[in-house]
């Protein structure tokens, strides 16, 4: 066997092992530095050759770059981690949020609903979170949204899976018996499994 020699030979190689996401972080927070890298640009190239998913842990800074990184490799699935994040600092700024619906416009772009323990008020019921959660669905659908468990952080100082899972399940009103299907299971299947 050739030992990998690029970026995206050793996301292959991983991909023969399983893996179907690659979760990025910018460095230093500066997201912009990816538009000019080699590097990502053959990763998010290969990501959406062979299928697999780009999974950007992003603050709402980032999403600019994010969304240009879509437009240039317009095949590659992206699912955004924990909201881009916006409401850790227990407000949810109507900038952010807007930012991160108009990326709906890159139909492989999904948004993981998840992290409710770090956004808004950080208590459970999580039910302040439910305006941002219905603006993106109206956004991107429910097709595009997927709850996630965020191991181990959800089941910390006192937070549980049973009030963030209970959040999606039992508590947004305006989530079809569908939506729900699609945002626990469905979409993941879809994005990871397909």
């Amino acid at each position: 066997m050739i030992a990998p020699t690029g970026p995206q030979d050793r996301m292959r190689e991983l991909a023969r092992r399983g893996v179907r996401g690659f979760r990025i972080s910018p460095p230093e927070r500066d997201a912009a530095s990816w538009l000019e890298s080699p590097g990502i640009a053959a990763m998010w190239q290969a990501v959406g050759e062979d299928g697999l998913a780009m999974c950007p842990l992003i603050n709402p800074e980032a999403l600019p770059a994010v969304g240009e990184l879509c437009r240039r490799h317009p095949r590659t699935r992206v699912v955004i981690d924990h909201c881009a994040r916006i409401g850790t600092s227990g407000e949810i700024r109507k900038p952010d949020l807007a930012a991160l619906c108009r990326l709906a416009e890159h139909p492989h772009l999904h948004v993981k609903v998840s992290a409710f323990y770090a956004l808004g008020k950080k208590q459970a019921p999580y039910t302040d979170l439910a305006p941002m959660i219905r603006r993106l669905r109206d956004a991107l659908g429910a097709e595009r949204l997927m709850w996630a468990s965020d191991c181990p952080y959800q089941v910390q100082n006192g937070h549980t899976y049973a009030a963030s899972i209970g959040l999606i399940r039992d508590r947004l009103d305006f989530l079809t018996s569908t939506d729900r299907e699609w945002l626990l299971r469905r979409t993941a299947e879809k994005v990871f499994f397909s």
